[in-house]
């Protein structure tokens, strides 16, 4: 073996066609679509078993930092953490990425794995990115083509030409999604499903972005040079970044470059892009149905139902998804699943905010969701992980009324300190500094009861935070309030 390859994974995509299960809060790869681990978590465990892989590197927006976190935490997994303050398509993304893993050695070579693919057969992809890394080695950018079993129309497709180096074979073109007729004729000419995942040595794609898109790979190296570390992570520069095209790393650099290479592999890929490709990866039961969750089917066939809470019924009915989240509920025809990113717009458009954001709220110490709310009032849910703590904060609007459902609570009110167990409780008056904790090893379950003028979750003033968030800008605090206060409103959550 020669050296150790990087893992680079790309935690980008906000996997709108899994609405509502997946939306911009929480995206499709880090719920536990198929099994019990995340994509991305498997995603993790897949390299970490492999004996050619060293520390992944895994770039992600900010705002998924802590999620990031929490779920290499659950598999016992260590990575290192590279931050996009702007979302800009996958090919700054990788530039930033590759550019981070070359700062010690120009030739390592670089393994790009989307978080949201799945694989089913872990064995057979360590051993492709084995068959392509002479390839690599040798000053080409290898992709992995997919044996396809079907004439899919909703993946690209890779035509490969002669040998190239080691197992991999040059690459005659790319094709975009194909009709049924021609993805038919691609399959009949030896064309491979387009995976998105690449290896290379990280100067080789240097080199061809230096050719293909020089002025992004400016903005990008300017803003790695300026990155931060914050608290174990490194942010890239904000203003740098964003100078960078926003694009895809096909369209920027793999349709134009001569150096494009491709090796086969049959491994039970997918990149989970629809509701109907979940269907078929999942366990069905005698009529073709996949209940998650409450379900109950009477002379139902071929459907997927997705329940989070309450007890959901079909009778009668065939080729349905129906995904009923908290706040949302989607019906659709199993096979028109691909299209729900159209649901998504329409949402969007009418200024939904359930297009993007889910009822369940995640922060670095666990997560909240509201229950009920009226006139001066809002009651929520708020669970709190081990070893985490809120911010110590006050309010200027609002009071608020704790009530412990389990777990054990280390409560502060102005100077005094109280362990709260189940059923005991606390209130915190308007402007009282406050803050909650959880040392134990199980989760702290709360009911908060808010009352006030004003409920909104940038009335906070944080006072101390561990987890390094900072007050939001001026111009987001609401608009009604003082000067004074302005001045002093803290980021939404607590």
């Amino acid at each position: 073996m020669q050296k150790r390859i990087r893992p680079l994974i790309m935690c980008g995509g906000a996997g709108t066609r899994l609405w509502p299960a997946s939306r911009e809060t929480m995206p499709k790869q880090f719920l536990p679509l198929l099994g019990n681990r995340s994509s991305f978590q498997q995603t993790l465990l897949r390299t970490q078993d492999a004996d050619w892989a060293g520390t992944p590197l895994i770039i992600a927006n900010e705002a998924y930092r802590f999620i990031i976190e929490r779920q290499l935490s659950e598999i016992d997994a260590v990575a290192d953490l590279l931050l996009e303050p702007i979302k800009r398509d996958s090919a700054p993304a990788i530039m930033a990425g590759t550019l981070a893993l070359s700062q010690d050695d120009a030739k390592t070579p670089v393994l790009v794995l989307a978080a949201d693919h799945h694989v089913s057969d872990a064995v057979a992809f360590n051993s492709a990115v084995r068959d392509g890394l002479q390839a690599a080695c040798d000053g080409w950018i290898v992709t992995f083509g997919v044996n396809p079993t079907r004439a899919a129309t909703e993946f690209g497709y890779i035509e490969p030409g002669p040998a190239a180096s080691g197992k991999a074979a040059k690459v005659r073109r790319f094709s975009e999604k194909p009709d049924p007729d021609t993805a038919a004729r691609l399959i009949a000419q030896g064309g491979l499903w387009n995976s998105g995942n690449f290896l290379f040595c990280a100067e080789t794609l240097l080199g061809e972005c230096e050719r293909l898109v020089p002025s992004s790979l400016s903005a990008v190296r300017a803003a790695v040079a300026r990155s931060q570390t914050i608290a174990g992570a490194r942010v890239l520069a904000a203003d740098e970044f964003s100078r960078a095209e926003g694009t895809s790393i096909d369209y920027a650099v793999m349709e134009h470059t001569d150096r494009a290479a491709v090796v086969p592999v049959s491994c039970g890929w997918s990149d989970i892009g629809s509701w109907d490709a979940l269907w078929s990866l999942s366990d069905q039961d005698d009529a073709g149905n996949v209940p998650r969750g409450e379900v109950a089917l009477v002379d139902a066939s071929g459907c997927f139902v997705w329940t989070n809470r309450q007890v959901t019924s079909l009778l009668g009915v065939h080729d349905l998804v129906v995904v009923a989240d908290e706040d949302a509920i989607l019906i659709a025809d199993r096979n028109r699943s691909a299209e729900v990113k159209q649901v998504v717009q329409l949402l969007k458009s009418k200024g939904r905010t359930e297009a993007s954001a889910h009822a369940r709220v995640h922060r670095p110490w666990g997560w909240y969701e509201a229950l009920d709310r009226g006139e001066r009032y809002q009651v929520k849910r708020i669970v709190v992980h081990p070893g985490g703590r809120l911010s110590l904060q006050k309010h200027r609007f609002r009071a608020e009324h704790w009530v412990v459902v389990s777990g054990q609570a280390h409560v502060t009110v102005g100077e005094e300190v109280s362990i709260l167990g189940a059923n005991e409780h606390a209130h915190i008056p308007l402007g009282a500094v406050h803050r909650l904790e959880n040392f134990g090893n199980t989760p702290v379950v709360l009911i908060e009861v808010q009352s006030g003028s004003y409920l909104g979750e940038d009335d906070i003033v944080r006072l101390e935070d561990i987890y390094n968030r900072e007050a939001v800008p001026r111009s987001e605090a609401p608009s009604h309030l003082g000067e004074e206060a302005r001045r002093d409103v803290g980021a939404a959550g607590s």
